[in-house]
């Protein structure tokens, strides 16, 4: 059988045909822009040269109990939402994406989760959708669970390996299209991950000094000199940013070096202000894109210890700025990772649903760039209505569109409104440890002045859970039954 992209068949547009499941495993990570890691991975195909087209993709859950409600809910999802797009699909291919533990080995992999691609394979028959292609990708090594056969030659027990990096039809069809080789799930997230090491006293004792020394200028209504100030010092980092190499192995690192820790407490603090966030979020395209996104990433790098669900702003202005330019995959990485910190946080829930659902980040783009100074943005859906609204025209509707790759994810009707709300309260800028307490963390051997309770630490826990166990555990990286955010 042969697959193409969803954009195949184009005026002008490169096809690829993919023949065979290893040309199937190879090609997934150039389909979704990254290597799935711990994921299950579903594609509908389309017609009868089997066009790829939508997608969706779930962190494999950690109870097998949970297996066969969550591959209902996934098959539903996917063939849902293409009808919506393109017409029911004709077949879907699975991907099963897990590498084995320490001490383990590929193939027990692809045995542990034989259960869950047939509960896949059932699923999708139960909507009378086929499951064309089973694949499980492990250890560099993939088998099928649809097409095996008992030929050890053909079918090896131990799986056959994945082709080389570099040597596939699809990787020749990347490169010869400028497009870089897809990183893993893991390593876009560790881009975003707290740092560790000695800088994580001198940055705490920089936040908690910080945070007492604004929170006096914010009972007596400074909040916003303390918001230009905030854009002021981005505005000196970025263009220390932009003058350094933003290439090349090591350009984390290098960034991390240009931003003091002082500079990282004041504006890791500036921005928990939603008009502050709102309006560093303007530094979205042109020359400042680029330097705006290094910054934020290494600010999400420094919410360590008791901050690191400060780290909700920077992650999401991360992920706003990925979209921005086009980079998707990284825009749903950084916003995920935001929703996790703080399932709550509106801003996040707003740009990955509108991610997730192929929106065009122009209309947002449009709001920005006509914020007045001093005043956070007025998004066309802060009104409730949801930014699913006024969309028909671009095929686009439901909670499940076709395009998304993670499931599920909060709908509009599902938002809580409370950091982004209109009222907006004085911004919490004591560490999670500490909320719920009436005094701001404060170093070792200094008082502690009392501060604002600011936004409340207590969530309701609402948002869409399609298919979600009723039960509260956890898969490994906060990836449970009910997926992520």
């Amino acid at each position: 059988m042969t697959h193409h992209s969803d954009a195949a068949g184009g005026p002008g547009e490169q096809t690829i045909g993919l023949r065979g499941p290893g040309e199937l495993a190879d090609a997934l990570p150039y389909f979704l822009g990254f290597h799935p890691d711990d994921s299950v991975v579903l594609i509908a195909t389309h017609g009868e040269r089997g066009r790829f087209g939508g997608r969706v993709r779930l962190g494999i859950p950690e109870y097998e109990e949970d297996w066969p409600e969550i591959a209902v809910a996934l098959a539903k999802g996917l063939v849902t939402g293409s009808e919506r797009r393109s017409g029911k699909p004709d077949g879907i291919v699975v991907f099963l994406c897990r590498d084995p533990a320490p001490g383990g080995n590929a193939r027990q992999v692809m045995e542990r989760l034989r259960p869950l691609a047939q509960a896949l394979r059932l699923a999708c028959g139960g909507l009378d959708v086929p499951v064309y292609e089973a694949l499980c990708l492990s250890g560099g090594r993939y088998w099928s669970y649809v097409n095996a056969c008992d030929d050890p030659i053909c079918c090896s027990p131990d799986g056959t390996p994945v082709a080389r990096p570099g040597t596939s039809a699809m990787a020749a069809a990347a490169a010869y299209a400028g497009l870089q080789a897809p990183s893993s799930l893991r390593e876009m997230e560790r881009r975003l991950m707290p740092l560790e090491g000695a800088v994580v006293a001198d940055q705490e004792q920089a936040l908690d000094a910080a945070a007492i020394a604004l929170v006096p200028r914010i009972l007596e209504g400074d909040r916003g000199r303390i918001g230009t100030e905030t854009l002021e010092v981005a505005e000196r980092v970025m263009a220390r940013l932009g003058g350094a190499t933003a290439v090349g192995p090591g350009v984390d690192a290098r960034d991390d070096t240009l931003l003091s820790v002082d500079e990282a407490a004041a504006l890791i603090l500036g921005l928990q202000d939603r008009d502050t966030r709102d309006r560093a979020a303007a530094c979205m395209e042109g020359e400042g894109a680029a330097p705006a996104l290094r910054l934020w990433r290494a600010l999400a790098r420094r919410c360590v210890g008791p901050y690191v669900e400060h780290a909700a702003a920077p992650l999401t202005l991360a992920g706003w700025v990925h979209w921005s330019l086009g980079q998707e995959p990284e825009a749903r990485v950084a916003l995920r990772m935001a929703l996790r910190i703080d399932p709550e946080y509106t801003f996040a829930q707003l740009l990955h649903q509108a991610c997730n659902e192929g929106l065009d980040p122009e209309t947002i783009r449009n709001c920005l760039r006509r914020l007045p100074a001093g005043s956070g943005a007025e998004f066309p859906w802060e009104d409730g209505a949801g930014p699913s609204d006024g969309r028909a025209e671009r095929g686009v509707g439901g909670a499940v569109p076709a395009g998304r790759d993670d499931l599920p994810s909060a709908g509009p009707d599902d938002l809580p409104s409370d950091s982004d709300s209109a009222a907006t309260p004085a911004p919490d800028l004591r560490a999670p440890a500490s909320r719920g307490r009436t005094r701001p963390p404060a170093p070792k051997g200094s008082r502690r002045p009392e501060g604002p309770q600011g936004r409340s630490g207590e969530r309701s826990g609402k948002g869409a859970s399609v298919g979600a166990s009723s039960r509260t555990r956890k898969s490994p990286g906060g990836r449970g039954a009910a997926g992520e955010r």
